[in-house]
Formats: C-alpha cells, structure tokens, sequence
C-alpha cells in the first residue's frame, strides 16, 4: 500500500508554532514513528506553503497512489482549486486536521475540500493522521 502525505501552509511549523494548539512534535519525528508503526506501508510525505505546489503533487501521485492523507491547512477553508484537483484523480483522499476545527473560530467550521475527500478526521492531534492510515489499511481489507 501506497500513502501520500500532503500538508499545506504552516505546517513545516509543528513543535514550534502554538503548541497549545498543535504540540510540541515536529511532523517529521511524528512521521518517523508513523512509519516504524506501519513498515508494510510506503508512507511518502509532502508539504508546501503554495497552493499549487499541492495541486501539483495531488495531480502526481493521483492515479498511481492508494490514498492521500491531506491537511490543507488553511486552504481546506478557501480552495476550490484543491477539491477540484481531488475530483480529478482516481486516488481517495481523506482530509484531517490536527485540532478540532469546530471549536475553533466561525471560519474554520467550513472546509471547501470536504466534498471531495473519502471522509475528515479532525481534533486527535497528530493521531489524526494515524486513524486516516487505518481507515485506508481498513478499506482496503474489506
């Protein structure tokens, strides 16, 4: 099985940028444990700032990957370019987000990429990820 990881803007500040919110591990020493969890699985990760970087690399990996984790940061409230870039490969997707973003400001509580994602997992910290591997492990022995 093949996973892309993609996160969107701010992202490469975990460990660093509002701790209370995020925590204070970096994704790449998460990602290290995710990996060591699921040998059997080949667990690429992406991230950029721009949004069509994203789009790109969703393009890429879309037609060839078992699924796509995707934390589009704040592009998840804004971009209809990313949900159509979803809608447009064959790979599923689901969306996560490492707090609960319905407890958090009015703006957030929308997602623009919801639509077209397989499903969204939000507010269990970098666990978030973790269970969207699951759900793909799962899917695919059903």
């Amino acid at each position: 099985m093949k996973i892309q990881i993609i996160n969107g803007p701010n992202i490469n500040l975990l460990g660093k940028r509002e701790p209370s919110i995020y925590g204070a591990v970096s994704f790449e020493d998460y990602l290290k444990e995710l990996k060591d969890r699921y040998p059997e699985v080949e667990i690429d990760y992406y991230q950029s700032n721009v949004e069509g970087e994203m789009i790109n690399k969703i393009h890429e990996i879309g037609f060839c990957y078992d699924g796509i984790i995707l934390n589009a940061g704040a592009y998840t409230h804004t971009s209809i370019a990313l949900q159509d870039a979803l809608r447009a490969v064959t790979t599923p997707a689901i969306e996560v987000h490492i707090s609960n973003v319905h407890q958090r400001e009015e703006f957030r509580h929308k997602s623009m990429i919801s639509c077209a994602c397989r499903g969204v997992i939000c507010g269990f910290g970098l666990d978030s990820y973790r269970l969207a591997l699951e759900a793909f492990l799962s899917s695919r022995n059903n």
